[in-house]
């Protein structure tokens, strides 16, 4: 009790510590053997103690930033997607960026059919074809998409976690979790998820 109300004094008087890195690492490990009685007299809250955690994963994942979203087209490059269509009229969105691969652009069927839609054009060869969107529309029900996100550790460690999402319903499920995605193991998740041991398999791919 002595203890306490001396805390309560000194927090009227400082409004608040300054707080040397070592300070810090003191106090993040002795937070660990604190009882459930002694807590309430534990000065430092659980959000700082995430915060400490958070800049120190980002002190040592300083990997280069980029803004988010994709990189803008440059006024180049769309003058070039809109001369090659208006020179060749029966191309479609697949075979202009075909011809951009081969001398060195590389750029998305997604982004070619955007420019030329701004602009009013739009290709012969793609009139008479399904669009992305109108395909999806139609097998969403059958097809699932997967990916990776990572999550930092309270040791500073990376652990990358798979999912897969139906598209149809936008259901997401867990296949799990590891440090080191390799090949094996990421071929042998889907098998673990309910219900979709053979056909999540098949369609992950996709």
């Amino acid at each position: 009790m002595v203890l306490r109300h001396e805390l309560a004094v000194l927090r009227r008087q400082v409004a608040r510590p300054r707080l040397a890195e070592s300070d810090r690492v003191v106090l993040v490990s002795a937070s660990r053997l604190l009882s459930v009685a002694s807590r309430p007299s534990f000065f430092i809250r659980p959000e700082t103690l995430l915060g400490w955690h958070r800049q120190l994963v980002r002190r040592r994942w300083t990997y280069a930033g980029r803004p988010p979203g994709r990189p803008g087209v440059s006024a180049e490059l769309r003058e070039l997607v809109l001369r090659l269509a208006g020179e060749n009229p029966r191309w479609g969105y697949q075979r202009i960026v075909g011809e951009l691969a081969g001398i060195g652009e590389r750029v998305s069927a997604t982004t070619v059919a955007k420019i030329l839609r701004q602009a009013g054009v739009s290709p012969a060869g793609a009139r008479a074809e399904l669009s992305w969107r109108e395909f999806l529309r139609a097998h969403a029900a059958s097809m699932i998409a997967c990916d990776f996100f990572c999550v930092e550790t309270l040791c500073l460690g990376r652990l990358y976690v798979l999912f897969f999402i139906e598209l149809g319903t936008r259901r997401v499920h867990l296949a799990g979790c590891t440090p080191n995605p390799d090949g094996v193991w990421t071929v042998s998740r889907p098998g673990s998820l309910p219900g979709h041991s053979r056909s999540a398999r098949g369609r992950s791919g996709s």
